[in-house]
């Protein structure tokens, strides 16, 4: 009786010490998929997420952390964070790999461990096509997913903006496309890959004429409001309506209140009417950005904690209005 007993003990010592753990005992969230033009979760039931986006990892890396996604998670009621790794401007290619890709596990690692999903966006930007550093993105890509593509939380977007007069959808953007998602589908065979398009990632209408041939994929399209308007939304919901001549799934992973440049004003009616428009259209989005920098479209003061906990004084007014509007 007492061997038993010791046994039944030992099992259930074991059974718990395997649950609190390590990145396996982190809690699983639904897997999500692609079903015709919406996010959904493994019922095909649409779902939206919605969140916060750091600014560039190298400068505001420290906002990025479990702390902080708790509070995100549980105050703003974010289900989304997204690392911004940019690859240019003193980014990953400029001698700070070692050091940005382990602050993107911590951030993954993190965001699993708080139970929400996490965007790990290749962030291009001044380098425009990205093609430039296609082998390293590979490399990049090809790691994250071995490392977190058991977990559903993980989405990979791998194209944050390309832009440039020859950057265009056909000639540089899907190639890239081609090249990157079946080194992931290698790997991890379903989890959301995210794809931009040319002009910033407003060219939506280009992927929707020809769209990748792969499952769980979807097209950013990115927007400030300050600078993009009705048109836009017009082309989102061509694109999601298949008027381009196929119904393709949008996720908008990056989005200001104020002008395209970050800074300036803050835009708050026509804010609400985008936010509107994606609510009512089951589109998920994210916020650009969670950090404390001196532009208009921070979501901090300075001098805020990096780890959550903000009251309602240390909000810039953007951030002010994006609380209010993921809390509603």
């Amino acid at each position: 009786m007492k061997k038993s007993i010791l046994l039944l003990s030992v099992i259930i010592i074991f059974t718990l010490s395997s649950c609190v753990s390590g990145p396996s005992a982190a809690k699983h969230l639904e897997a999500l998929k692609v079903v015709g033009s919406n996010l959904c979760d493994s019922q095909g039931n649409p779902v939206q997420l919605r969140g916060m986006s750091s600014h560039k990892l190298q400068h505001f890396g420290r906002f990025m952390n479990v702390d902080t996604f708790t509070w995100l998670r549980d105050e703003w009621k974010c289900n989304v964070v997204r690392g911004a790794l940019y690859t240019y401007e003193q980014g990953y290619i400029s001698n700070f790999k070692e050091k940005l890709k382990k602050k993107m596990i911590e951030i993954v690692e993190g965001a699993i461990d708080t139970g929400i999903y996490v965007i790990i966006d290749w962030h291009i930007l001044r380098d425009g096509d990205p093609n430039i550093y296609k082998e390293e993105s590979k490399e990049f890509f090809i790691e994250m997913a071995t490392m977190f593509g058991e977990y559903p939380n993980v989405i990979y977007e791998i194209c944050n903006e390309p832009n440039g007069k020859t950057v265009t959808w056909g000639d540089k953007i899907k190639p890239y496309a081609d090249y990157i998602i079946p080194a992931i589908r290698a790997v991890d065979p379903d989890n959301i890959i995210i794809v931009g398009s040319g002009t910033w990632s407003q060219d939506i209408h280009d992927a929707a004429a020809d769209p990748l041939e792969y499952e769980n994929i979807m097209y950013s399209c990115h927007f400030y409001a300050g600078s993009h308007h009705e048109s836009l939304r017009t082309r989102i919901n061509d694109a999601i309506t298949g008027k381009f001549g196929n119904v393709i799934p949008v996720f908008v992973t990056e989005w200001g209140t104020t002008d395209s440049s970050g800074n300036g004003p803050v835009y708050e009616k026509e804010s609400k009417t985008w936010i509107t428009f994606l609510n009512e259209n089951n589109i998920s989005w994210v916020n650009w950005s969670l950090c404390d920098m001196n532009e208009g479209s921070a979501a901090l003061l300075p001098g805020a904690a990096y780890t959550g906990g903000w009251p309602m004084d240390m909000l810039s007014e953007s951030g002010s209005l994006v609380y209010s509007l993921l809390r509603n």
